[in-house]
């Protein structure tokens, strides 16, 4: 039996893979930055725990072979991939339209942490992160024990990142106090939404 190992410069090289692509503008980063500013940090964390967990799971799920499904049948990764796109707009209209900031029991409700775990089927740069763990940073040699320790390390490296924009979206909050400012920046939010499925409409 293999032992999973690991090697440094393979180690090295997906801790920098795992922060470039997890600090980096994306689907989950804006939600949660919205979401963080609208709603604040208690509400929000099932939110980021969602995401946290839940690309955890496809990271796993990708390596372990559901990759190949879709290399077998694109027509499904086609469907995933639209219909994602069509999920993001509708939550683009949904933070662009929002207009006052929800406070406690207040109006509103942040994503569950159970939606949050199932966006993560339907968004197209968790995909591209989870397809390059398992098909660039994972070695042939012991895969299964070292697939394991690459999506324990995306996870600890991921889950700070996107906290960071959680807690970005809660510094937010003082200077949104005018309904002119939240306006302003959940159109901006839903901006960069629609601005992060540049790889739907441009891939080929």
């Amino acid at each position: 039996m293999t032992l999973p190992i690991l090697e440094p410069e393979h180690f090295a090289a997906l801790s920098l893979f795992a922060f470039a692509s997890s600090i980096t503008p994306g689907p989950n980063n804006m939600m949660l930055l919205a979401s963080g500013a609208n709603f604040g940090l208690k509400r929000t964390i099932p939110h980021w725990l969602g995401v946290v967990f839940g690309f955890s799971g496809l990271c796993l799920a990708v390596g372990l072979g559901l990759g190949g499904l879709f290399a077998a049948y694109p027509m499904l990764h086609t469907i995933l991939k639209w219909g994602g796109a069509l999920y993001l707009v509708w939550l683009a209209w949904k933070i662009g339209s929002s207009r006052q900031i929800a406070a406690g029991k207040a109006s509103g409700r942040p994503m569950t942490f159970l939606a949050a775990v199932a966006f993560q089927a339907i968004n197209v740069k968790a995909w591209a992160m989870a397809l390059g763990l398992a098909a660039t940073y994972v070695p042939a040699e012991g895969y299964i024990g070292n697939l394991l320790i690459g999506c324990l390390v995306f996870a600890v490296i991921n889950a700070p990142c996107v906290a960071c924009w959680l807690s970005f979206g809660i510094a937010l909050r003082r200077f949104l106090d005018k309904p002119a400012a939240l306006r302003a920046f959940n159109l901006t939010m839903a901006a960069l939404l629609i601005l992060s499925l540049y790889p739907v409409f441009f891939s080929a």
